[in-house]
Formats: structure tokens, C-alpha cells, sequence
């Protein structure tokens, strides 16, 4: 009897095993739920960023690499080229990558437009300050040319060199064919000569003849007589306490007339002496004097 009993636990244990091996599918379905609730949480997670922040990271790693084809997308999309999806679940950062571009270069167009006016603002303020300068020396020397009663003699005006103060080269100022200061012109030199004395700007002295060549006198053509003249008054104001660094004489003939020849007044006006304050500012400034100066009503 205890033979029997025994095969019976025997094949009762040989019953218990095969009852566990049937629920072995618990284990893969719990791992199973575990593995995707996991997932949801990702997902959940992931719905959550900041699209703010993501933006900012974006073009950050697109400036890194010098803006390339972006291969990470905005939470909620996937990977382009990625299996599983159809074309709407992907989105291609390469082709939003253009129109970033084309917005950052407008802003920085934008910004560079605004450098510009920023920079002519300044240069207009810059010439108009030199228009009020060149308006004291004109003033000083008006001044001066009414005690010598020469006010006639002389003209101004500004252009993108600086204030041009013209003396006519007539008989009172110089003789016919002649460099030779007469007595009444270095007064209107030495009238000129105080209001330059007291500033720092180079000053340009140029000769100026009619179309009339030269049929006298010891200078073969108006070349010479015109450089001449400019040395004459380039010495003179040397002689009145002009630093000779600041001073450039030039001669130009009939090369650079104020009148036409067929105009009357030619003859007369066209021959000058020109004594030019320059001015120090840059180039792109002193093209604004002219408009500077009319703006503020300088005349002759």
C-alpha cells in the first residue's frame, strides 16, 4: 500500500509542475505592460517640452554646424526617412532650414539698415557743426575785408573740399601777366590771413587764368602764371604767421572755369585766386557740406 501511495505523489508532484509551466505567459505579459507603460511615458514626456526651449536648441545646433540639414524634429513628429509612419507623421528640418535662413538675414539686413542711418545721422550733424564753423571764419574775415574796404573783391562758398574763399585777380589785385602782388591785394590777403591764423585745417591755395593766353611777360602760358600766382599768396601768408605744413599752392589755368568762355563775365571772373579752408572730416561727411551749407542759408 505504501507503493501506491507513493507513485500517487509522484504523479500528483508530475501534475503541480506541468500546472506552473501553463502560467508562465504572466511573466512575458507583465514585462510586456511594463515596456509600454514605460513608453507612454515618454511620450507623455515628451509632449511636455518647452517648444521655446526646443526652437532655441534648434538654431543654436544649426549655427554650430553651420545650419546643415537638421535631423531632429519638434515633439510630436518624427524623423524624416524614419519607417513606420506615413509623410504627414515627418518632418524634414532641411526644408524649414531656407526660410529660417531667409529670416535671419533679414534681420540682419534690418539691423545693418539701421547701422546706416545711425551712421548718416551722425555724418549730417558732423557736417552741419562744420558748416557753423566755416561761417565763423567767413564771418571774421568779412569783417576784416570791411575795414580794407575790399568786400567786393571776394566771394564764398562751401563744397566737399571746405569753405572756398575766391579772390577775383583783377588790376587791383594783380597786373596784367603778372604774379606780383600790387598793394591792394595784400591787403585783401592779410585780411584773409587772421581768421585761418587761429584754426588748425590745411588750407589750399589754387591759380586760376581766363581762356586769354599769355602774350607777354616772363611766364610762357597760363600754366605758369597761375601757379605763380598761387605762390605769391601762399608766401604771403607764410609772411603772416601761416604755418607753411598747412599751406599747398596749385595752379590750374583755364582748366577749372566758374563761367563758360562764350559767357562775358569769363573774362574777368574766371581769373582768381581761390584760398581753400579744407576740411578734416572723412569723405563720405564732406559730400554732405554743399547740402549742409544750403540748408543753413550760406550765400556769397
Amino acid at each position: 500500500m505504501s507503493t501506491k501511495v507513493r507513485r500517487h505523489k509522484k504523479h500528483a508532484g508530475g501534475h503541480d509542475e506541468e500546472g506552473h509551466a501553463d502560467e508562465r505567459w504572466l511573466v512575458t505579459y507583465g514585462d510586456m505592460l511594463t515596456v509600454l507603460m514605460a513608453l507612454f511615458i515618454v511620450l507623455f514626456a515628451m509632449s511636455q517640452v518647452d517648444q521655446n526651449k526646443f526652437n532655441a536648441l534648434k538654431a543654436s545646433l544649426s549655427m554650430a554646424f553651420g545650419e546643415p540639414a537638421v535631423t531632429f524634429t519638434a515633439p510630436g513628429t518624427a524623423v524624416s526617412g524614419d519607417a513606420g509612419g506615413g509623410e504627414d507623421a515627418f518632418m524634414d528640418l532641411s526644408a524649414a532650414a531656407p526660410k529660417e535662413k531667409g529670416e535671419a538675414e533679414k534681420k540682419a539686413q534690418e539691423a545693418l539698415n539701421a547701422l546706416d542711418r545711425a551712421k548718416a545721422s551722425a555724418r549730417a550733424k558732423n557736417a552741419a557743426a562744420e558748416v557753423e564753423k566755416f561761417e565763423e571764419i567767413k564771418k571774421k574775415i568779412q569783417e576784416a575785408l570791411e575795414k580794407q574796404n575790399a568786400s567786393d573783391s571776394v566771394q564764398f562758398r562751401i563744397d566737399e573740399r571746405g569753405l572756398v574763399v575766391t579772390v577775383v585777380t583783377s588790376s587791383v589785385v594783380f597786373g596784367n601777366n603778372s604774379a606780383d602782388l600790387l598793394r591792394d591785394g595784400k591787403k585783401i590777403i592779410d585780411a584773409i590771413a587772421p581768421a585761418l591764423r587761429s584754426e588748425t585745417n590745411k588750407v589750399e591755395v589754387d591759380g586760376h587764368t581766363n581762356w586769354l593766353p599769355v602774350t607777354s611777360g616772363p611766364y610762357p602760358s597760363n600754366w605758369e602764371l597761375s601757379t605763380a600766382r598761387a605762390s605769391t599768396v601762399v608766401r604771403r601768408l607764410i609772411a603772416k604767421d601761416i604755418p607753411a605744413a598747412r599751406l599747398n599752392a596749385s595752379g590750374y589755368a583755364d582748366q577749372r572755369p566758374l563761367y563758360a568762355d562764350t559767357d562775358p563775365r569769363s573774362v574777368t571772373l574766371n581769373r582768381r585766386v581761390e584760398v581753400v579752408v579744407l576740411s578734416d572730416l572723412d569723405s563720405q561727411t564732406k559730400a554732405l557740406l554743399p547740402s549742409a551749407a544750403g540748408e543753413s542759408g550760406t550765400t556769397n
